[in-house]
Order: C-alpha cells, then sequence, then structure tokens
C-alpha cells in the first residue's frame, strides 16, 4: 500500500487513493464512533440500490482511523461544471434528477433528521427565546422518511468514466424531510457565493419535483440553526444570518 497520491485535504481527514482503493484518513483526533458511523451510513446507502462506492473496512493507519471504500476513476459533478461550461445546464439537471432519486428511497434504520437537528439546535448557543423558537418551528414541519444525503452539494457527485455517477460522503446520511435536505443543498450553493447558481438550482428543484418554492424555504431558519453547532467561523457566521 503506498499512500501518496492525495486526492482530497478537508479540515479533519486527507483522502489517498491506492490502485482501486480510497483511503479516508482522518485526523488523530477524529471520534472512531464517528468513523464507524460514517461506514455504517454508507453501507446502508449501499443497500438502497443506489450508485455508492462500497465500503471494504474501517481500519487504523499510523494511528489514525481510516475509511477503506472502492475508488471512483473520474471527475466530481463541480469539477466538469467549470471545465465544460457549455454543458453546465445538462449538469446541474444531473444533479437535481440523482437528489431526486435519492430521497425517494427509503433507509429505515438511519437516525431520524428531525431528532439530530433538535439536538445540534439544543447545542448552540442561542439564548432561551430563540432556541426554543426554533424547535417550535421544526416540531410544526412534516417529518417524513426520505434518505437524505445530509451534504448534497455537486463536489459530492463523481461521474465515472463509463458516465455512471457515484455519490459520495455519507457521514451527514439520515431519513427524514426531503425539503429539509433540499434546503440544506440550496444553502451549501449561497455558502459558495454562487446566488445565481443557488436559484437556478432551487427553480429546477421546484420544477421537476412539482414542490413549492415556499415550502422549501420554511425549513430555512431550522436547518441553518442546526449548521451553527459545527463549521469554522466563516460557516457558523453564514448560517447564523438565516436564522431570523
Amino acid at each position: 500500500m503506498q499512500l501518496d497520491r492525495i486526492i482530497a485535504v478537508r479540515n479533519s481527514k486527507t483522502v489517498f487513493c491506492d490502485e482501486n482503493k480510497c483511503y479516508k484518513v482522518f485526523n488523530a483526533e477524529h471520534s472512531k464512533a464517528d468513523v464507524l458511523n460514517e461506514a455504517l451510513n454508507q453501507a446502508r446507502a449501499e443497500e438502497t440500490g443506489l450508485d455508492v462506492p462500497k465500503v471494504l473496512k474501517v481500519t487504523m493507519i499510523d494511528g489514525k482511523w481510516a475509511l477503506v471504500c472502492e475508488y471512483i476513476e473520474g471527475k466530481s459533478l463541480a469539477r466538469l461544471m467549470k471545465e465544460r461550461v457549455e454543458k453546465r445546464a445538462a449538469y446541474l439537471n444531473l444533479f437535481v434528477t440523482l437528489q431526486l432519486e435519492t430521497q425517494k428511497k427509503s433507509c429505515p434504520l438511519l437516525p431520524f433528521l428531525a431528532d439530530k437537528m433538535k439536538r445540534e439546535i439544543a447545542c448552540a448557543n442561542f439564548d432561551d427565546a430563540v432556541c426554543k423558537r426554533l424547535l417550535n418551528r421544526l416540531s410544526s414541519l412534516p417529518e417524513g422518511k426520505s434518505l437524505c444525503h445530509g451534504d448534497f452539494r455537486p463536489e459530492n457527485v463523481i461521474i465515472s468514466e463509463n458516465g455512471t455517477p457515484f455519490i459520495i460522503d455519507w457521514s451527514h446520511a439520515s431519513q427524514g424531510s426531503a425539503l429539509a435536505d433540499t434546503a440544506k443543498t440550496y444553502l451549501l450553493f449561497l455558502l459558495e457565493g454562487d446566488s445565481a447558481a443557488a436559484e437556478e438550482y432551487l427553480d429546477l428543484f421546484c420544477k421537476k419535483s412539482g414542490r413549492k418554492e415556499g415550502d422549501i424555504k420554511k425549513w430555512l431558519p431550522v436547518v441553518a440553526a442546526a449548521q451553527t453547532a459545527k463549521g469554522n467561523e466563516k460557516e457558523r457566521r453564514f448560517y447564523s444570518s438565516w436564522i431570523g
């Protein structure tokens, strides 16, 4: 095993490729339970029939926990959108189609998104009145039982060399409202500073799904509030601006 080909570096992990395997090596302080949970989430997503890289094992490398998966040779949708601007509309259409296909799946052994959001909002530094208002809004919204990726963005869709789209990074997966997951994706586009892409995405999602934009936007304050419990300072400031 020669882990010298780095394909991604994130705050808490470094991703390597060795032949046909992908090694996601987490920082030393990363929780063992979180690594095992991500592997379990991804394995359960595999079982739905979606194109998801197969989990091969969880192991330790140089004293750090690592998740080993099937390596998908290809490019992310985010990269393709930048490299082939003339096909950007087609790629965005594929992105929304994949999200709708994911949301049609059920995965009853995953945790409920609403319960997860309640815990995250409770852990954030809101005063009692704001926390109560957010939790009341969350309780008033329909829960649902859709498979929710939790971090569905163009970077997390890999188009393989034969053209098959694979969905990666299932650490935030849950079951719950499809519209909550859609609201999260909308915010992720805005977080990247691309408001035009965010509105284009939302409009296309509504057209393809028959959902109403207003029903999706009802989720924005609680989705944003849950996100303030994690991430860096810039991300927390961005999400905090949506809570009102």
